[in-house]
């Protein structure tokens, strides 16, 4: 079987959480037999000899439509569908702000694609976007596809909500390296006062919020990621604004990060939106108690393991970051994350999904 993977042009560029997926996915995937080559959107590509394609981020739709346009092949989409809403309308500034307030999601998405244009030089390729828009665009993307592979049940509802679009679907797990972050070790003592924060530094991941509910307290804490490349001024605001006990590591490898959530207590991800929290998971897989977002699907991961936070209030993450710090790490998180969400899974999962498609075409 051989499987085309599309995503967007700077995925390695720009690294997140979705590129962590893509590559994972692929390369345990071929582990269990299956050809899988990932391209980039931008990329010239020949679609002959592959059976299926995947693409991944439905809310980036015109990286998506040229392809299913030219290809004519069945595909499928991993949605990693985030709403960037709340954050848009509650903590943007000025007149991008104001317009932010005004306007739905789905046209802002839009706009800021025609920003990017102007801006960075980045191009659309998908022709058809410009007069589809961003939610014409998805619901099409939606309706042709094979099947929908969100990361969790409460995404897909959440996408067909907004969309009242529906489709068949597979819920495919977020998960982790087993291997590599099975490496506890038992020789270094964990520092109660010692919190991390793993993830692209921009607006939705609430650095800044996280700052201000732990500047100048007990703990020390530690940022560990890159500035995403439109919001650097956000980056330079996170750094102006981090007192004494906060530093910054830029974006290192998974390995390396393995030494640091062996060292901490606690992972916080307060941002203003979670599909899943990668990190999160990592971190909890290592021991560490998780602090996390109240906004999205995470609760369908981890349940009453973890300690919510309102992102929104610097108040309630320093609450919840007492919490974790003081409390024990319950094992059941791990032997959950072991069982239900590695990358094994993940590829078993998803051959299921594409030989359940490839058989009903046959």
């Amino acid at each position: 079987m051989k499987i085309l993977f599309i995503s967007r042009a700077t995925l390695y560029k720009d690294t997140g959480g979705d590129t962590v997926q893509v590559v994972n996915t692929a390369r345990y995937l071929e582990k269990i037999g299956v050809q899988a080559t990932i391209k980039l959107c931008n990329e010239k590509i020949d679609y002959l000899g592959y059976d299926l394609i995947h693409f991944f981020n439905i809310i980036r739709p015109a990286d998506i439509l040229i392809h299913i346009e030219k290809s004519g092949k069945p595909y499928v989409v991993s949605t990693i569908y985030v709403d960037y809403g709340e954050f848009e309308k509650k903590m943007r500034k000025g007149i991008a702000g104001f317009f932010f307030r005004l306007f739905p999601p789905d046209l802002i998405e839009y706009v800021k694609v025609i920003g990017r244009v102007i801006a960075n030089g980045e191009k659309i390729i998908s022709p058809s976007y410009l007069f589809l828009g961003q939610k014409k665009s998805i619901r099409k993307i939606v309706k042709g596809a094979a099947m929908l592979l969100p990361n969790s049940k409460n995404e897909y509802i959440r996408l067909q909500s907004h969309y009242k679009v529906s489709n068949a679907y597979s819920v495919i797990p977020n998960a982790i390296d087993p291997i590599l972050f099975s490496r506890l070790s038992h020789q270094v003592i964990r520092d109660e006062r010692l919190i991390l924060c793993v993830g692209r530094i921009e607006g939705r991941k609430n650095q800044l919020n996280l700052i201000k509910a732990l500047n100048e307290t007990i703990y020390k804490l530690i940022i560990i990621g890159s500035p995403s490349a439109n919001q650097i001024h956000y980056y330079n605001t996170c750094k102006t604004n981090a007192g004494s006990n906060i530093c910054f590591v830029n974006g290192i490898n998974q390995e390396a990060l393995v030494e640091y959530y062996n060292k901490a207590k606690v992972h916080v991800l307060p941002s203003w939106f979670e599909t899943t929290g990668l990190s999160s998971l990592e971190a909890a897989a290592m021991g560490c108690n998780i602090v996390i977002t109240d906004k999205g699907d995470t609760k369908e991961y981890f349940e009453e393991y973890a300690y919510y936070c309102d992102p929104g209030s610097p108040a309630s993450i320093f609450e919840a970051v007492e919490k974790a710090a003081s409390e024990e790490f319950n094992e059941q998180l791990r032997e959950k994350i072991f069982t239900h969400y590695t990358w094994l899974v993940t590829a078993q999962e998803t051959l299921k999904a594409y030989n359940n498609i490839l058989g009903q075409r046959n």
